[in-house]
C-alpha cells in the first residue's frame, strides 16, 4: 500500500507530501527533507513486487545501483540528477534524490505540441552527455523516455529515474506493466532485458522522434513481431533537417548490432557539420599582393589615382634624363631661372608618365645637382 501524505520516514527525518508517479517497478514520492528544508524525490519498489521469485535479486541490483549512483552523485553532473540517501524503511528500501523542478517532456510536448529543433537537440544532447558518463560508470538508464528528461526553466534538461534492475522481475509483471515505455524501449530490453548501452541509445533516438514529431513512434515489439514500419519523422514533420530524420532512424534501428554502438557514436550524428576551411594563399600569391598594396599606397601619397597598371622606365633611361638635369641646372642657375620649379615640373611629368617613384629619385638629385651648379655660378 503506498505510503499517504504526512507519513514520516526514518523517525521524521522525511516527510511524504504525494505520490509523485506509480508503474509496474517502483512509486515515487515527493517528500520534504525537515532538516535542511528540502523538497526530496524517495523511489521505492513496488510493494506485491515481494511476492516475485526474483524479488531478492531485484533488491540486491537496487541498493547496487543506489550506491553506484551516489558515488556519481560526489562529483555531480549538471544533467543527472543527484542521489542523497539510501535507507531501508520497514522492510521497503529506499533511494532518495533531488527534486527537480520544471516539467517533463511528455508534459512539454502536450503542452505546446512538436518542439522545433532547435529546441529539442541541444536538451537531447545533454541527456546523452549524461549517459556517457552513466555508461561509462558501468550502469545502462532502460528509461530514457521522456517522461523521465525534466526540463529546466533556463532550457537544461536533467535525467532522472533510473530504471534500476527492471529487467530482474519480468514474472509478476503483465504486458501492462511496461507499456508506460511503449514505444521508446528497443526489442532486445523488452524481449530479454537487454543491459547494453544500445538501449539507450534507442530509447533516446525514439524520444527525440517524440520530441520532434509530438507522436509516439511504432512500438519496437509492433515492428519485429508484425513487421510493422516505422515512418520516418521528416513525413510527419517535413521541417525537420534531412541530418536529424536520419540520426533518429539509425538511433531507432529495429536490430542492436545495427545500431551506432556508443552514445558519443550516436551523438556525433546529431552535430552540424563543421565548415571547410579555405584552402592557404600561396606564397608567391601573397607576395604579389603585398607589393601591388605598397604601390598603391604610394600612389595615394603623392596625390595621384591609385591603379594597378605601372609603367617600368628602363634604366637607360634614367641615367639619360639624369645627365639632362645636370646639364639643364648648370644653365638655369647661369641664368638666374627659377630651377627649383623647373625641376619639380620635370618631376612630376614623370609622375605622370606612371614612373613616380624613379621621378623622385631623379627629382632629389636635380635638387642636389642645381644646389651645386647654382654654387659653381655663383663663384
Amino acid at each position: 500500500m503506498p505510503w499517504i501524505a504526512g507519513q514520516q520516514l526514518q523517525g521524521g527525518k522525511y516527510v511524504i507530501e504525494k505520490v509523485l508517479g506509480q508503474g509496474g517497478f517502483g512509486i515515487t514520492y515527493k517528500a520534504l527533507d525537515i532538516e535542511l528544508q528540502r523538497t526530496v524525490v524517495i523511489k521505492t519498489p513496488n510493494e506485491y513486487l515481494s511476492h516475485d521469485p526474483e524479488y531478492d535479486k531485484y533488491i540486491e541490483r537496487f541498493i547496487q545501483e543506489g550506491r553506484t549512483l551516489a558515488r556519481l552523485s560526489q562529483d555531480p553532473h549538471p544533467h543527472i540528477v543527484g542521489v542523497i540517501d539510501l535507507f531501508k524503511e520497514g522492510v521497503t528500501h529506499c533511494l532518495v534524490m533531488n527534486f527537480v523542478p520544471g516539467e517533463n517532456l511528455f508534459e512539454a510536448v502536450r503542452r505546446k505540441g512538436a518542439l522545433p529543433e532547435a529546441e529539442i537537440v541541444p536538451c537531447i544532447c545533454q541527456i546523452g552527455e549524461a549517459l556517457i558518463v552513466v555508461h561509462q560508470a558501468g550502469l545502462v538508464h532502460r528509461d530514457a523516455h521522456p517522461g523521465n528528461i525534466m526540463l529546466r526553466s533556463n532550457g537544461k534538461a536533467v535525467l532522472i529515474d533510473f530504471g534500476i534492475a527492471k529487467e530482474l522481475v519480468p514474472k509478476t509483471l503483465s504486458s501492462k506493466g511496461i507499456a508506460g515505455n511503449e514505444g521508446f524501449a528497443p526489442y532486445e530490453q523488452m524481449s530479454r532485458g537487454s543491459r547494453e548501452p544500445t538501449v539507450d541509445v534507442y530509447c533516446l533516438a525514439a524520444t527525440l522522434y517524440y520530441g520532434v514529431t509530438g507522436q509516439r513512434p511504432t512500438t519496437s515489439l509492433a515492428r519485429k513481431l508484425d513487421n510493422t514500419s516505422l515512418t520516418p519523422p521528416k513525413q510527419i514533420n517535413p521541417s525537420i533537417s534531412d541530418q536529424l530524420n536520419q540520426a533518429i532512424l539509425k538511433g531507432m534501428t529495429l536490430e542492436a548490432k545495427y545500431r551506432p554502438q556508443s552514445m558519443q557514436e550516436w551523438l556525433a550524428m546529431l552535430e552540424a557539420p563543421k565548415a571547410t576551411p579555405p584552402p592557404p594563399v600561396d606564397p608567391v600569391y601573397r607576395k604579389e599582393i603585398f607589393r601591388s598594396k605598397a604601390k598603391l599606397n604610394s600612389q595615394a601619397i603623392l596625390g595621384k589615382p591609385a591603379t594597378k597598371s605601372f609603367k617600368i622606365i628602363p634604366w637607360g633611361w634614367l641615367l639619360g634624363i639624369l645627365f639632362s638635369y645636370l646639364s639643364l641646372g648648370y644653365s638655369l642657375a647661369s641664368s638666374n631661372a627659377p630651377h627649383i620649379t623647373w625641376a619639380l615640373a620635370g618631376a612630376w611629368a614623370l609622375a605622370w608618365a606612371g614612373a613616380w617613384a624613379w621621378a623622385l629619385a631623379v627629382a632629389l638629385a636635380v635638387a642636389g645637382a642645381l644646389v651645386w651648379a647654382g654654387a659653381v655660378a655663383l663663384a
